[in-house]
């Protein structure tokens, strides 16, 4: 018999709590090529792409967004950047990055809002909310940011996280983030560790899962992501031929 570990599975995804950031650092290292530096005194993390031209900044101050990705302006896009706060899970921040560094970028791409009302959310003001009243997103303008806020009431604590994504970000972009934000499937968590307001507010059943699927999930990821690749990037010197 396999050996098995209990696992929450959490839905809606975006009350499942932030999650472990390695899902989103090791495979933009070690499937995409993003170098990093290290301090050990300063408590951030900074990742930068091969191109030099986009970087993540984990940056642990609770009085400002965890998350910041920021692309330099390249051809006729201009720079654009997207903050996230520390509760964002960070399956929902993935399918951002996922996107970024695909090879290619597709020609088109269905609009976040059509992405949302397919999945039930239905409009509210001058954005859409979730079935559950919970999430929400606003797009300012046509060509303004875009705004989505978790929150379980108006009160100053019923804030769980917000996401803001800049005017310039690219439309795929946005709509990747929409997909993962109103994707009904589960996310998986440490039924030891499940947020009190999950437990509250979401639907929450725990199962046991081979370890084996747990413990290989990340590398799973770094695999397929890797597979993406023209070429997987290594970091390891490619020896000289002998003369």
């Amino acid at each position: 018999m396999h050996e098995t570990i209990e696992q929450a599975l959490i839905s809606p995804r975006y009350l499942a709590g932030g999650g472990d950031p390695a899902w989103i650092t090791v495979p933009l290292h070690r499937a995409c090529g993003w170098s990093y530096g290290h301090n050990p005194l300063m408590p951030r993390t900074i990742l930068t792409s091969p191109d030099q031209q986009a970087t993540l900044r984990i940056d642990p101050d609770p009085d400002e967004p965890w998350w910041t990705v920021r692309h330099a302006r390249k051809g006729d896009q201009p720079a654009w950047s997207a903050r996230f706060d520390a509760r964002t899970p960070v399956e929902i921040l993935a399918a951002l990055t996922d996107a970024l560094t695909a090879p290619t970028s597709p020609a088109s791409s269905p609009h976040p809002y059509d992405v949302l009302r397919q999945a039930g959310w239905h409009t509210v003001g001058e954005g859409l909310a979730s079935p559950d009243h919970i999430a929400a997103i606003e797009h300012y303008g046509d060509d303004g940011p875009w705004f989505a806020e978790v929150r379980l009431d108006e009160n100053e604590g019923g804030l769980l996280w917000r996401a803001y994504l800049g005017n310039a970000t690219p439309p795929h972009l946005v709509t990747a983030f929409a997909q993962a934000l109103a994707d009904p499937a589960p996310v998986r968590r440490d039924p030891h560790r499940i947020p009190v307001y999950a437990r509250e507010h979401s639907r929450t059943r725990t199962e046991h899962i081979p370890v084996a699927d747990v413990a290989f999930a990340l590398e799973q990821r770094v695999a397929a992501l890797s597979a993406r690749q023209p070429t997987t990037p290594s970091n390891t010197p490619v020896a000289e031929p002998p003369r």
